[in-house]
């Protein structure tokens, strides 16, 4: 019997590790049906469960002059994912007791033309109908400007509204570009100072920054195009035009952090963070599927948290299954790879392994 029960037990270990190889080379072949230049800049993704991390791979180059791999460890710029921070940042002063986000704009931004229709909840929630400078064609003439949160409220604040606050939901950068301006005002801090003394240190993000050019940033991921001739570095930009809404920088192990410290209430109560991931309604009582900073969908009927990010020369995505604790991000450093799908699709896979 004492035979019969190792030859079991060693049959059990070989299964199991053989599923998980299998696993694991399944989330390979998808990542590399995208991530396929073993000389070119490439992405790196992680699987967690239960706030670990079970699978983390980087594919590709992270700086294509010096010859330098991407690894794990690389820190990418996240785009629009720096719209999550925003979003809990105005929380923290609302559990501060120093905001309301049912409070009109003006409360804090006395000029803001039709201001006082316009409420911080329309801006997380990208229902102000106020007009996204991204599409302004002015934007060229500020893109590589140094830029103070002010100076960026003031380009766009006059341009005509495409809606009435609450008719409909837009993804929209200018609302997030106030909600930082309204941290600095409320704080009386910077937003960067902000963001790394209230949220970083405190989760212990030592791998996240505001982005920056200059700045010396251990394992940065340098950014890239790809023309027909190949591959160029990124444009440069001012990070001070996308500010608040996309000018983060992290790694996938940073991510994770971040998304443990929001399920275990280090930044907020139960009761904000339950606002910052419930769905809303407009106007008009139809539902809409954004809460403060994520998108609240479902993958396969399960349902899940999301949110990209692009920016010059970065893509990233993120998923998270409440239910199942599964927390899926993918990053590119070249924005002629989007982890969007693929990162879906790992979600999806890890889901089917995992699901009780």
């Amino acid at each position: 019997m004492n035979s019969y029960f190792k030859i079991t037990l060693l049959l059990i270990i070989l299964s199991t590790k053989t599923f998980a190889q299998t696993f694991e080379a399944k989330i390979d072949s998808l990542i590399q049906t995208e991530f396929n230049e073993k000389n070119g800049p490439g992405g790196a993704f992680m699987i967690a469960k239960n706030g670990k991390p079970i699978y983390q791979k980087a594919f590709g180059k992270a700086n294509l002059e010096l010859d330098v791999d991407l690894r794990p460890e690389s820190v990418f710029q996240i785009g629009s994912m720096t719209k999550q921070f925003t979003a809990i940042a105005i929380m923290i002063l609302q559990e501060q007791g120093k905001l309301n986000v049912n409070e009109p704009i003006s409360k804090y931004i006395i000029d803001y033309p039709a201001g006082e229709k316009i409420t911080i909840h329309h801006l997380l929630t990208h229902t102000s109908g106020i007009k996204d400078f991204t599409k302004m064609k002015t934007l060229r003439e500020i893109a590589q400007k140094e830029m103070t949160p002010k100076m960026m409220v003031d380009f766009f604040k006059n341009e005509p509204v495409d809606f009435v606050p609450g008719e409909k939901f837009d993804y929209n950068n200018s609302g997030y570009v106030v909600l930082g301006y309204i941290i600095e005002l409320v704080s009386g801090e910077t937003y960067e100072d902000f963001i790394r003394k209230h949220i970083f240190e405190k989760v212990g993000m030592s791998q996240s920054y505001y982005a920056s050019d200059r700045q010396v940033i251990s394992k940065r991921a340098y950014g890239y195009h790809k023309k027909e001739h190949g591959f160029v570095n990124k444009t440069v930009i001012s990070f001070s035009v996308p500010f608040s809404s996309g000018s983060l920088m992290s790694s996938l192990g940073d991510m994770l952090k971040w998304q443990n410290a929001l399920n275990n209430h280090v930044l907020l109560n139960a009761e904000n963070t339950k606002k910052v991931f419930s769905k809303y309604k407009l106007n008009s009582g139809e539902e809409f599927t954004y809460g403060y900073g994520w998108h609240i969908k479902d993958l396969n009927g399960t349902p899940s948290r999301e949110h990209g990010g692009s920016v010059f020369g970065f893509k990233s995505m993120g998923v998270y299954i409440p239910s199942e604790d599964i927390y899926v991000v993918g990053f590119s450093n070249c924005d002629c790879h989007s982890p969007t799908q693929i990162t879906r699709d790992i979600a999806a896979m890890a889901l089917k392994k995992y699901k009780k």
